[in-house]
């Protein structure tokens, strides 16, 4: 086979501890290879190699049959080999068309002929992205699409994508496919890191999946079904824990009426939007990006401001209630677990503890005025074995861990948080199939002991299986209410867009 790369027996350490131990892949020329395997697996690091993002401790790689090794991601590229990472690496003080260019401009540039061009290719994409706009004003989904863009734009003949597909809705989805068949019929090979496993199954032509760092299977992907992928995933079959509904479970009953929300508005985003939230319930939020699902529950935990006129009201337990800042919500035990972990839910360069010891903080629950290393790392223990954090040991800077178990540090700042209403955004989101399985029992197990939880999740699997009741945004406002009983991912999806 004409293979473009070649990986033969990668190895590299962290703190002498093996993120990948011996790893055999190669991707051929004009194939889409997906790469497969639960958080902490190795498939980040293993692309992070090729794209010269670091650098491997033991064996090789060879490109068009030649050995090489990169020192930088720009070394890389140079030679033809992009990477679109899982946390988007753009520059949030510029805008989309800067982004586009950086590093391949010209020696003078006219902003208006950079702008103009950048529309023209967003456009050619189906990205509808404003090249004007600052990245820091962007949604996850917007920068998601500038990130594929800028890759595309290098024209490179390899073309890694890590979780490419998190942020985007289902026809943004149709159009990033569509894409990457047009790539791959221009000869680009392309690798597919996601943890959707029936994108993987459908747009790609061979499977290799990874286990503890270690390779396991590669085949092409008709020999694949979603049972045998989770099972070498996880070493077990995991297909009835996930997206069944409850898993034949009754919804569970209402409690206290703990939160009231009546006509509240934020310009355009958020429209005179009315719902109730309750006790010992998971309440379910779908809507498409844009539907003002984010904004609305942001306004609740303090994060943005309702209009100060006819902005409406809310209430928690039938007492007014509007926060100048997050701070003030967490205190009266509204805890929001941001969709952006990268950008609002951690501090990469401070360890697992201080993470978790600064949610404490916030709350205001720190009894003593002096910080004891002692009492933060006695924090740290407790919730990576409540959680099941995977970690080269307790001090491990969040930095060093992967996607998912950086959204566990995040969950778990949360509830250091002692939170009576938990509203979870895109909780699973760049998450593994095990992984899912233990964020969906905490969040139950959560209703369960009487806290009142929100779910805004994109995936409409994960809105049936978690919800007691299920309410669908549109326009800016909640639009449906349904029982778990009487919503089908049809009814649910023909609401939020009609």
């Amino acid at each position: 086979m004409n293979n473009i790369i070649e990986m033969d027996n990668v190895s590299k350490f962290y703190r002498k501890v093996p993120a990948i131990r011996n790893v055999d892949f190669n991707l051929r020329k004009g194939e889409i290879h997906a790469l497969l395997g639960e958080n902490g697996a190795g498939k980040s690091t293993l692309t992070k190699i090729m794209a010269g993002v670091v650098e491997a401790n033991e064996g090789r790689m060879l490109y068009h049959g030649k050995q090489v090794s990169y020192a930088s991601p720009h070394e890389a590229l140079k030679a033809g080999i992009a990477m679109v990472f899982q946390e988007t690496s753009l520059v949030p003080s510029m805008s989309v068309a800067q982004n586009l260019y950086l590093g391949s401009e010209n020696f003078l540039n006219r902003l208006r002929g950079i702008n103009i061009s950048a529309q023209q290719f967003l456009q050619s994409l189906n990205f509808p992205v404003d090249p004007k706009a600052m990245v820091a004003t962007l949604g996850a989904a917007s920068r998601q699409m500038v990130e594929i863009a800028r890759a595309v734009h290098h024209n490179a003949e390899v073309i890694i994508f890590d979780e490419p597909t998190a942020s985007l809705t289902p026809e943004e989805k149709r159009h990033f496919f569509a894409l990457l068949r047009r790539l791959q019929a221009d000869g680009v090979s392309l690798i597919f890191i996601s943890h959707a496993l029936e994108e993987a199954l459908e747009i790609s032509d061979r499977i290799t999946i990874l286990r503890d760092g270690k390779h396991i299977m590669t085949g092409d992907t008709k020999d694949f079904d979603r049972e045998k992928i989770v099972a070498a995933m996880v070493g077990r079959n995991l297909s009835e824990e996930l997206y069944s509904k409850h898993a034949g479970k009754p919804a569970r009953k209402a409690g206290k009426k703990v939160l009231s929300v009546n006509d509240i508005s934020m310009g355009s985003a958020v429209r005179n939007t009315s719902f109730s939230v309750f006790t010992s319930q998971v309440t379910g939020i779908f809507g498409l990006i844009g539907s003002g699902r984010t904004e609305t529950f942001k306004i609740v935990s303090g994060i943005y401001k309702r209009d100060f006129l006819r902005g409406g009201s809310v209430e928690l337990e039938d007492k007014p209630i509007r926060y100048l800042t997050p701070a003030e919500a967490i205190r009266d035990g509204i805890v929001y677990v941001t969709e952006d972990r990268k950008g609002e839910g951690i501090f990469e360069t401070m360890d697992i503890g201080e993470n978790l010891f600064g949610g404490l903080l916030a709350s205001g629950n720190n009894k003593g005025l002096v910080v004891r290393m002692k009492d933060v790392r006695k924090l740290a223990s407790q919730w990576i074995g409540q959680l099941n954090i995977k970690t080269i040991n307790d001090n491990a800077r969040v930095v060093e861990l992967s996607g998912g178990n950086q959204q566990k540090v995040v969950i778990g700042k949360g509830l250091t948080q002692n939170p009576r209403i938990i509203i979870f955004d895109e909780p699973t989101r760049g998450v593994d199939v095990g992984a899912i399985a233990e964020i969906h029992q905490l969040i139950n197990d959560l209703a369960d002991k009487g806290i009142a939880v929100v779910v805004i999740s994109s995936y409409l699997p994960e809105i049936l299986n978690l919800s007691d009741r299920i309410l669908v945004c549109r326009q800016g406002r909640i639009v449906e209410e349904f029982s778990p009983d009487e919503a089908t991912e049809e009814k649910i999806m023909y609401a939020s867009v009609h």
